[in-house]
C-alpha cells in the first residue's frame, strides 16, 4: 500500500507535509543574512528522522547553493534583500514532506553611527564566552557597524568587560533559574555558575524578580536596547516521552514571567528568544560525555518539541518586538563540535576520531550561533526591522 501524505499548516508558517511520525520538518519564520557572513541551513537540524542521510534535500531559492547535506550562502552588498526559500524532502517513493521560510539579508552598515546595549542571556553554552566574542568582533569592525556596550555580571574567564564582553550566562541553568536561584550551594569549593540568580533581590532567603535593580548594578539604571535568552538545553536534556509535554508547559511559564519582567523594565527593547540548539552528529559524543545518561535521539526528540512549543508561542507574538533568533539551523553538527582520537577498541590499537560532547559545540560551531546572533541584531537595526 502506497504512504498517505497528511498537510498539515503551522503558526509558523512552515507548510508540512508527512509521510510518517518517523520524519518531521521544522522551519522558523525568518532565516537572517548579512553579507560577508556564511549563512547556512543543515538538513540534519530541521528534520527529526533517526537518519537524515538516507533523504533527498531539494532546496529552491534564488540565492546560496544545494548541497548535499545542507543549503550555504554568502551574501554580497548586492543581495540585500528579502527571497522565498523552500525544501523538499524525498525519499524513493516521492515528497514526504515540505517547508517554507523567509531568508532575508540585511544590509552590512545597518545601525552605522547609533550606540546600542545588548544583554545575553544564556546557560553554558552563553557563559563559554566564544559566541558572546564573536558577536562582539562582528560588531566592532569598522566601517557599518553601531557601538555596543555589553550588560552582565559574567564574561571571559568569569570577568565581566573583559576585552567588552560581558552577559548573564551561567553553566547548568535553565529558565526557571533565573526566577528562583537564591542561594549557593552548601559544597566547600562552589563552581563559579552556583551562584543566586543576579535578576533577584533576596531577602531572608526569599528572592523577589527585580530586572531593574539588575540593571542599576550592571549598566547604571538604564534599559538595554537588546535582550536575547539562549535556553532550553538544561530544561529538556533529561527529559522522556512520558514527561516532556509537563516540563515543556513549566519552561514556557517561566518564559512568560521572566520576559514579562525584562519587558516592564525595558519597554522598548528588542527580545530574540533563541532556538534550542541540536546535538553532535553522532551517539559516541553522548556516550562520551553523559556515558549511559543520555541518547542523541532522545535529546533531538526533546530539543525538536520544545523548539516547536517555541515556534508556535513566539511566532507572530502579540509583542511585535520579541520574536525568534534561528540558532538552530545555522550549527554544523558533525563537523564543528569536540572530538577524540582513541583506539578502535582494547584489540585494535589503530586510531580514530569520535565526536565527544553532546551539546557544546566546538569554537568553530560556537562561532557559528555568535553569526546568527549578529545577523539578526543587523535585521533589527536595518530599516525592515523596525516592524517584527
Amino acid at each position: 500500500m502506497g504512504k498517505m501524505l497528511l498537510a498539515i499548516s503551522f503558526v509558523f508558517s512552515a507548510m508540512v507535509l508527512f509521510a510518517d511520525s518517523s520524519l518531521k520538518l521544522q522551519l522558523p519564520e525568518k532565516i537572517y543574512a548579512v553579507p560577508g557572513i556564511e549563512a547556512n541551513i543543515y538538513f540534519d537540524n530541521i528534520v527529526l528522522t533517526p537518519n537524515s542521510d538516507i533523504y533527498v534535500f531539494d532546496v529552491t531559492c534564488k540565492k546560496g547553493r544545494n548541497d548535499q547535506k545542507r543549503w550555504r550562502f554568502v551574501p554580497t552588498d548586492k543581495d540585500v534583500g528579502e527571497y522565498d526559500w523552500s525544501v523538499k524532502v524525498i525519499d524513493a517513493s516521492g515528497t514526504l514532506a515540505e517547508g517554507k521560510t523567509k531568508l532575508i539579508v540585511s544590509p552590512a552598515d545597518a545601525g552605522k553611527g547609533k550606540s546600542i546595549s545588548i544583554l545575553l542571556v544564556g546557560d553554558s553554552l552563553t557563559s563559554a564566552n566564544v559566541y558572546p566574542i564573536r558577536l562582539f568582533e562582528l560588531a566592532s569592525r569598522p566601517g557599518g557597524n553601531p557601538r555596543m556596550k555589553m550588560i552582565g555580571s559574567n564574561g571571559p574567564n568569569w570577568q565581566p568587560q573583559k576585552n567588552g564582553v560581558a552577559h548573564e550566562g551561567w553553566g547548568g541553568w535553565a529558565w526557571g533559574t533565573f526566577l528562583h536561584k537564591t542561594k549557593t550551594s552548601a559544597k566547600k569549593n562552589p563552581k563559579p555558575w552556583d551562584i543566586p540568580s543576579r535578576f533577584l533581590v533576596i531577602k531572608d532567603g526569599k528572592g523577589k524578580l527585580d530586572f531593574q535593580a539588575y540593571l542599576d548594578k550592571y549598566n547604571e539604571g538604564k534599559a538595554p536596547d537588546f535582550i536575547t535568552v539562549q535556553l532550553g538545553v538544561n530544561d529538556i536534556f533529561a527529559a522522556t516521552d512520558e514527561n516532556l509535554e509537563e516540563k515543556i508547559k513549566k519552561i514556557l511559564a517561566s518564559a512568560d514571567t521572566l520576559l514579562a519582567e525584562f519587558r516592564r523594565v525595558a519597554p522598548n527593547a528588542k527580545i530574540g528568544v533563541g532556538l534550542v540548539t541540536p546535538s553532535a552528529r553522532s551517539q559516541d559524543a553522548f556516550g562520551t560525555y553523559y556515558t549511559c545518561g543520555q541518547t542523541r535521539w532522545q535529546y533531538r526528540k526533546n530539543q525538536h518539541r520544545l523548539n516547536e512549543a517555541y515556534l508556535k508561542k513566539f511566532t507572530n507574538h502579540p509583542d511585535k518586538d520579541l520574536s525568534i533568533i534561528p540558532t538552530n539551523v545555522n550549527l554544523d553538527c558533525e563537523n564543528n563540535f569536540p572530538v577524540v582520537s582513541e583506539p578502535v577498541n582494547v584489540g585494535n590499537p589503530a586510531k580514530i576520531t569520535r565526536q565527544s560532547n553532546g551539546v557544546h559545540p566546538a569554537s568553530a560551531g560556537y562561532r557559528q550561533i555568535g553569526d546568527t546572533f549578529y545577523c539578526w541584531l543587523k535585521y533589527q537595526l536595518s530599516n525592515s526591522g523596525k516592524a517584527k
